[in-house]
């Protein structure tokens, strides 16, 4: 486990750097067979490094690459570059696209883990030998700032026993707390230059423009927003936007484009909040207008995902309206947002985090939406409101969490509603070709409302 040194004296600061910084081929070379590796997470990957640790596939065994959510526009080159399986294994705590194709080849798992309990988890376990952490350049003061993503860095740092930061010359100085890693306590680094991945934004059509339509009459003036990822969280910001709604704040796992937005067209002014004027995040994602808008910002505050996504901290802020999508719900309320029957996703992440703080914000919503069908390859359809979630099923948010569920055919408010009432309410979002089916299963399983007997 790191232990951490505190700050490089300034005098010492160019010797030292210079002393420190070599070519990412000689980095890697610190990574042993049998190694932990913790690669980034997010938009925060280190490419060049594992690009590097590439390299080595021939002369390693059984090293363990951990991240989360892998967003570089390429697969992994370890994978690539050890076909056999031998040398390289992930290890993620959310799956991304590229992270399934790895999951279907038998090489990727996943870790279960609540994204406010990432830097404790890492730090008190101290399972990590080297770390890359890709941060901005050195400062005058010899700190490296996380950028884009702060979520579980330092809880890594501090368990690794090695740290080697890759400092991206195109990453935007992003302000915030314990965001930044100091010389004194990195081993390595290794200069980088490239543009960050951009994730596009995409537009919400069909049942998602729908969706996004029905929740906007539940926002309010002076909301504090959370919106997740996907075309029809973006919808809805563009909708506030378009609206004669304001004074909003912003506490938020992941920053998107939708944001920028919102506060060029003056809808945030922060002032309804806990940290008043500051839009708070843990991760952004998103385009160059996103990069260029955090780049030195104060209004921006980039924080670990340990106080971003706390529920008591989300839920000191009065109307925090929450706003995610899933991949299924069931009669009862329960959530998967994660899997399809025994196909992996995507990950926990902070639904349920999100989910508990509003709950416990004063006025506060949370809504979870899902379109009512899947259209298959073959052109049939299938219900995303179920009976009963399939076998392998994950339950990402328990029904007893779950507050608002919103499909194309309505809002159900489901807080306070007996089994029978949730199974009605939920049954009238199901799209009307798989209704009486629903009603006749929601009787055989005891909770319809003429019957609590199982037939």
């Amino acid at each position: 486990m790191k232990n951490l040194n505190g700050f490089t004296k300034a005098a010492d600061l160019k010797a030292e750097y210079a002393k420190k910084c070599v070519p990412g081929a000689e980095a890697v070379k610190v990574v042993k067979s049998g190694d932990r590796v913790h690669i980034g997470q997010f938009g925060g990957v280190c490419r060049d490094l594992e690009a590097a640790l590439a390299g080595r596939a021939g002369e390693l065994e059984d090293v363990t690459l951990f991240s989360t959510n892998y967003s570089l526009p390429e697969l992994y080159k370890t994978i690539e570059a050890d076909p056999e399986g031998k040398a390289f294994k992930i290890v993620s705590t959310h799956m991304s696209h590229d992270d399934r194709i790895i999951n279907k080849m038998g090489r990727e798992w996943f870790m279960p883990i609540l994204f406010h309990q990432g830097n404790k988890r890492w730090a008190e376990l101290g399972e990590v030998n080297v770390a890359f952490v890709l941060t901005g350049p050195m400062d005058e003061h010899g700190n490296f700032n996380f950028g884009i993503t702060n979520a579980e860095v330092n809880g890594v740092i501090r368990s690794a026993d090695i740290v080697i930061v890759e400092a991206n010359k195109q990453m935007p100085n992003c302000c915030g707390m314990e965001n930044y890693v100091n010389l004194s306590d990195v081993d390595f680094v290794v200069e980088a230059d490239y543009p960050l991945p951009e994730l596009p934004v995409r537009d919400a059509g069909g049942a998602d423009a729908i969706i996004a339509d029905l929740i906007m009459p539940y926002i309010e003036n002076g909301s504090c927003l959370q919106l997740g990822i996907g075309a029809m969280p973006n919808r809805v910001g563009q909708l506030i936007a378009e609206s004669d709604l304001g004074d909003f704040s912003v506490h938020t796992e992941m920053l998107v484009d939708s944001f920028v937005d919102l506060y060029n067209e003056g809808k945030i002014t922060g002032r309804k909040k806990t940290n008043p004027g500051k839009m708070i995040y843990t991760f952004a994602q998103g385009t160059k207008k996103l990069y260029d808008f955090l780049d030195n910002n104060p209004v921006c505050m980039n924080a670990p995902s340990d106080y971003v996504n706390n529920m008591n901290v989300i839920g000191s802020n009065d109307k925090m309206v929450s706003i995610n999508s899933c991949l299924s719900m069931d009669i009862y309320g329960q959530i998967d947002s994660e899997s399809v029957g025994h196909l992996h996703i995507s990950g926990t992440g902070g639904q349920l985090d999100f989910v508990m703080g509003a709950y416990l914000s004063e006025g506060g919503k949370s809504f979870i939406c899902t379109p009512s069908l899947k259209t298959k390859k073959d052109g049939s359809t299938e219900s995303l409101v179920k009976p009963f979630l399939p076998e392998g099923s994950i339950v990402t948010c328990p029904r007893a969490a779950v507050d608002y569920v919103v499909t194309e055919y309505g809002v159900a408010h489901l807080r306070g509603m007996s089994t029978w009432e949730r199974a009605e309410a939920i049954i009238g979002l199901a799209h009307p070709d798989y209704r009486d089916q629903l009603i006749k299963d929601a009787e055989k399983q005891g909770i319809w409302k003429n019957s609590s007997k199982l037939l």
